[in-house]
């Protein structure tokens, strides 16, 4: 009797033990997303778009139902940042993790991607992954030996030559700057603004390039943003028949000027005057071609398994521009070219169904800066001999419900200003650094009361941190990071 007491007793220690490591194995797994896993990668982001510009932040006139459902589904993030408050160093940011002043890209249409740099398209095509780019680059000249944009074929910016397919990715159809949201390659009405010294009716003088010396000739009429989707959706729908996991870079136009639309948008708008109509139809555009992938994402049986972020480079543009700008910061100061929070809090959404189980919605700073690391998290990657340092952080840790507060400041500087920032204070300088201002971004989100008076020992501390982190982005920038 005692024997088989023993023996029973055993047998229920056993199948106990056996119960405990499964369990563990389970925590295990659910902690740990597998590298194995290869998510699809998707990284939307609109040109020159206020934080207050998609219905879901508040805006009365907008009309962006799938931004809103986006919003309602994944992670909402209300204190999402532009590494930048213009749009090349922050295109830079989002596929190095490393601030531009790092490698030289300092403002729009300055510097280029450097070949050191280490992009997201080249480390994930190391996983097998196939790359895509699709819309505005603006990280260098896409030729040499044509006039094209802002700086193509121009000898004095030869040396900026740096085209996205010389940068990790495989299929392109990529500008060089700004292109109207309407008819890319036409020159607009004056109306539409920011057209320099084009002529209306004329070649507008910036093509969509699809490789070295291959532009674009066919399809390019109408909707920018829908031209665009035109080839994302081909990209994606060969990489799924392969059976390959994609990483896409969709960088739209809109809303930058110029800006306008095509009669059957301006028509949802007609209340309003014609400077309304073209910008928020053009965003309305845009988001129906959101639309169009998610919903194509989702015909093909990998929606679930596609990471998705949107976000905009920058602020709004700035009232003084030609051409009257309908953009909003919300209740933010500051605009696009500012460090106030109106220059670079941006709208900031993340999609991923296998990973994000609800709907979150944090006060956490994130940057653009943070999609390299957290995307190389999430697919297990080693960066070993890679540019370091990087100035982004891993998103993961928040996904999995661990992170209450951001770990690292997000620094910023662009021309004169300069900008550091924790979970709760911002020094702000608009002077190289000579003054600071104080805000304490909790209490006071629209910067408009300047604490430093009264808190001189976080100024000092900020600015030596600050300090600190500048001088890093020069040594980064002497190209002492590379192996």
């Amino acid at each position: 009797m005692c024997l088989i007491y023993a023996k029973a007793k055993t047998m229920r220690s056993l199948i106990l033990s056996a119960v405990v490591f499964f369990i563990l194995l389970l925590v295990q797994c659910k902690s740990k997303i597998s590298s194995d896993i290869n998510p699809n990668i998707i990284l939307l982001m609109a040109d020159d778009l206020g934080w207050g510009d998609p219905s879901y932040t508040g805006n009365s006139i907008s009309k962006t139902p799938v931004l809103d459902a986006m919003a309602a589904e994944g992670i909402r993030f209300n204190r999402f940042y532009a590494s930048s408050p213009v749009c090349s160093p922050t295109r830079g940011s989002c596929i190095t993790g490393r601030h531009p002043y790092r490698y030289g890209i300092f403002f729009a249409n300055k510097g280029h991607m450097r070949k050191e740099e280490f992009t997201l398209a080249e480390a994930l095509k190391t996983k097998g992954y196939v790359t895509g780019h699709f819309g505005k680059w603006h990280l260098g000249t896409l030729t040499k030996t044509e006039r094209d944009a802002n700086r193509g074929g121009n000898p004095k910016f030869a040396k900026d030559y740096s085209p996205p397919w010389e940068n990790g990715f495989d299929v392109c159809f990529s500008t060089e700057s700004k292109v109207p949201t309407w008819d890319p390659l036409v020159t607009p009405p004056k109306s539409a603004g920011d057209l320099g010294k084009r002529i209306p009716g004329e070649a507008f003088g910036t093509a969509y390039w699809k490789g070295p010396g291959i532009r674009a000739t066919s399809n390019i009429e109408g909707d920018d943003s829908r031209i665009i989707m035109d080839r994302v959706i081909p990209f994606i729908d060969k990489a799924v028949k392969s059976k390959k996991p994609f990483f896409s870079v969709v960088w739209f136009h809109t809303p930058h000027l110029p800006v306008l639309t095509g009669e059957n948008y301006k028509k949802i708008f007609s209340e309003y005057d014609e400077d309304i109509q073209n910008y928020y139809g053009a965003v309305y555009a845009m988001d129906e071609q959101i639309g169009r992938l998610l919903a194509f994402l989702k015909e093909k049986g990998v929606y679930d398994n596609t990471i998705i972020f949107f976000t905009s480079d920058n602020g709004p543009e700035g009232r003084s521009r030609k051409g009257r700008t309908q953009g909003t910061q919300g209740n933010f100061r500051g605009r696009k070219r500012s460090l106030h929070e109106g220059g670079v809090r941006v709208p900031g959404i993340m999609l991923w169904s296998d990973g994000i189980k609800q709907h979150v919605e944090t006060d956490i700073p994130f940057s653009t800066l943070d999609y390299f690391p957290t995307i190389m998290d999430i697919t297990g990657f080693s960066d070993k001999g890679k540019p370091k340092p990087i100035d982004g952080i891993s998103m993961l840790p928040f996904i999995r419900g661990e992170m209450k507060v951001r770990p690292v400041p997000i620094g910023f500087e662009s021309k004169k200003q300069q900008a550091f920032m924790t979970n709760r204070y911002k020094i702000y300088s608009s002077d190289k650094g000579e003054t600071f201002e104080l805000y304490d971004l909790l209490n006071d989100p629209g910067e408009t009361v300047d604490i430093s008076g009264s808190h001189p020992g976080i100024v000092k501390e900020m600015r030596k941190y600050l300090d600190e982190w500048r001088a890093s982005c020069r040594n980064s920038y002497q190209g002492n990071d590379y192996h």
